[in-house]
């Protein structure tokens, strides 16, 4: 990492931030640390983006995070490859898909309509432009509402992206930890005996009571 993380933030805004960032991830991002306590006034666009991202698409929560993934794969940015998963699993989203993503073209985990997604956003993100092939495979699938939503989301994950590639911003472990807690929640659930059936957690299994 070329800039040294700021434990301290300088200004309320950004102490409340790592707070905020804290409690929803289980640690302070690395970027908050390098990138928002020295430019706070980034802060009130990124709350803005997030919200939007959660609250105002259409387009489904697993393809939304399965496109961020796969363009921030393409780009080579581990950190931003990490907390899209780990949303993921906050959503209660499984990781399978997540893990074979490099195959998507030919993976029958995938349906059409994801892999027009896909091809488009990886199109994009290496070119700048789209073949007209790739827009009319996008365009039997989705509306033109969501292709636009899937334009906004492809240009704001290389946003995100071109921050952290030339500051070597690494990945910080939100998915591990987020799927400890997600574990550690079901199995709380489960010895309590409000705990159903056996739930998957980013693939993996959490026990039943009975297994306890």
């Amino acid at each position: 990492m070329r800039l040294t993380a700021i434990e301290k933030p300088p200004t309320l805004i950004a102490r409340i931030a790592y707070w905020l960032c804290e409690r929803e991830l289980g640690r302070v991002i690395t970027p908050m640390k390098v990138v928002y306590a020295r430019m706070p006034a980034l802060l009130p666009l990124a709350y803005r983006l997030v919200q939007i991202e959660r609250k105002r698409l259409v387009l489904e929560a697993p393809l939304r995070h399965l496109v961020k993934t796969w363009v921030a794969m393409v780009n080579g940015c581990s950190f931003c490859v990490d907390i899209a998963r780990a949303s993921a699993v906050l959503e209660h989203i499984s990781l399978e898909k997540f893990q074979a993503l490099p195959d998507w073209s030919t993976s029958p985990l995938y349906d059409d309509r994801e892999r027009a997604a896909l091809a488009y956003v990886e199109e994009a993100t290496r070119n700048g432009r789209v073949s007209d092939t790739t827009f009319a495979a996008v365009r039997t699938h989705f509306s033109e509402r969501e292709i636009v939503e899937l334009t906004w989301l492809n240009a704001v994950e290389n946003y995100y992206n071109r921050i952290n590639l030339p500051l070597e911003i690494e990945e910080d472990g939100l998915c591990a930890i987020a799927q400890r807690r997600a574990n550690a929640k079901a199995e709380s659930r489960a010895q309590s005996g409000k705990g159903g059936p056996a739930e998957r957690v980013g693939g993996a299994r959490v026990a039943e009571p009975k297994d306890l």
